[in-house]
């Protein structure tokens, strides 16, 4: 049983975090509207590193969501890591801290640039380094996924719905779906989907994304697959969409089935990542990856 910080209750706490959650859903819709105009994304545009983009949404949202943390939690013995802060200042947050929010603004930047829809914003409170709280939410679908330390639901802005899910699916590697990414792939990885041959492949952006669309049961499976030397997934990019799928009974792991860690050099999520529908059965599922990528010297082990 984990005790949050003296002075904060559970239900008071997410009701903030729906609340700082649907005041960044209108951030981010208003300028996705904004960002279609070629002319405005020009200026919306705040690093035009292909690899690494900055929009006005991500500083916006940024921001936001900070401001109200910190104003509503002064008391709080909690920091907080962003990606966005991050880039200024590699220092801002304090490690030391067993309370230490995680936040990614705008998590498939790329995507909200090219309009396609697959974005979001990630917010966890890990414990001790491991998520507890997390918060996926996807604007466009009207989408807040809220993860407590316990459970999961989805809520949705209009009727205020909220949906339990539980995660039992057992299928074999080449019966599963796969969600794989849009704007990261690599030819290793494309080589292992197609030695594995799965049911059907999945192509989106946001990590956030991805874990939903397992939680909503169109998908089976992510692999996250970095190359050494190259870049790779951040903290800010998993400990969100890890905390609702471990409460929804999935799970996510590197291929050897150990947890992932936080706050490691760079805050890399380098190697080999898997999330799975079914954290009974996804030791087996790593194993049999594992297995295919020893048998065909697919990446280097």
């Amino acid at each position: 049983m984990v005790n949050l910080p003296k002075g904060v209750v559970i239900n008071n706490l997410i009701e903030d975090l729906r609340i700082y959650s649907w005041e960044s859903a209108d951030i981010l819709l208003n300028y996705s509207e904004k960002i279609k105009d070629f002319n405005a994304k020009n200026e919306l545009l705040k690093s035009l590193d292909i690899n690494n983009p900055v929009t006005e949404a991500d500083l916006k949202v940024n921001e936001t969501i900070i401001k109200n943390i910190r104003e509503k939690y002064a008391n709080i013995n909690w920091d907080i890591l962003s990606e966005e802060n991050v880039k200024i200042d590699s220092h801002f947050s304090d490690f030391n801290s067993d309370w230490l929010w995680i936040l990614d603004p705008l998590d498939g930047t790329k995507d909200f640039i090219q309009g396609t829809g697959n974005f979001a914003m990630h917010l966890a409170l890990n414990y001790k380094g491991r998520p507890y709280i997390g918060i996926v939410l996807i604007p466009l679908r009207n989408e807040l996924w809220i993860a407590d330390g316990h459970s999961v639901w989805c809520e949705r802005r209009k009727d205020k719905s909220f949906e339990k899910k539980l995660l039992t699916s057992k299928k074999n590697l080449n019966e599963m779906v796969i969600v794989t990414s849009k704007n990261h792939r690599n030819e290793i990885l494309k080589s292992l989907i197609k030695k594995i041959n799965f049911k059907k492949v999945i192509v989106m952006g946001s990590i956030g994304c991805k874990i939903a669309s397992i939680l909503r049961g169109e998908s089976d499976i992510y692999i996250s697959l970095s190359l050494p030397g190259e870049s790779s997934p951040k903290d800010w990019d998993f400990a969100a969409p890890e905390a609702i799928l471990n409460a929804a009974g999935g799970a996510i792991t590197n291929l050897d089935n150990q947890e992932l860690s936080y706050g490691e050099l760079n805050y890399d999520k380098g190697g080999i990542i898997v999330a799975t529908n079914n954290k009974q059965t996804h030791e087996r599922v790593c194993m049999h990856l594992k297995e295919i990528i020893k048998r065909y010297d697919i990446y280097p082990l």
